[in-house]
């Protein structure tokens, strides 16, 4: 399985401007720029995309999860927040991760559900590529 997106970007890097596309047309020529990553400028920027994507991984990861153990959520709502830092080099990277999960699911027990979210977070495959911290903090209510 494949998947695609493209990238365009006019201009020099602080003061260019560039889109973003993605095959299944969610995003379609949505902007990012260096305004958008580093100075809050409407718009989108990678690392915003990442958190958009380990969240949703991590969400359908832990549904199969609970419904391995035999459990069905009413609801699992996940943030991530992606943190982009120097690299003390001149560069930057995406030092870390952290998942916060509000969950709804009827009939388990507190550790079985942080057991199958321990699983989820380690065998999501977005989880898999990044090479940064990657916490969880999961409320079961």
């Amino acid at each position: 399985m494949d998947r695609k997106a493209r990238a365009v970007w006019r201009g020099t890097g602080k003061d260019g401007t560039g889109e973003l596309t993605s095959a299944s047309g969610v995003l379609s020529n949505s902007p990012y720029s260096f305004r958008t990553r580093f100075e809050n400028e409407p718009g989108t920027n990678p690392e915003e995309l990442i958190a958009a994507a380990h969240a949703g991984c991590f969400s359908m990861a832990l549904a199969f999860q609970l419904q391995g153990a035999g459990f069905t959520p009413d609801e699992l709502q996940t943030e991530a927040v992606v943190t982009l830092e120097s690299d003390g080099q001149g560069g930057f990277r995406i030092s870390r991760s952290a998942l916060t999960l509000q969950a709804k699911v009827p009939g388990i027990d507190k550790a079985k559900f942080d057991e199958l979210a321990g699983l989820a977070e380690k065998n999501c495959p977005v989880s898999r590529v990044l090479n940064a911290e990657i916490t969880v903090n999961a409320t079961l209510g």
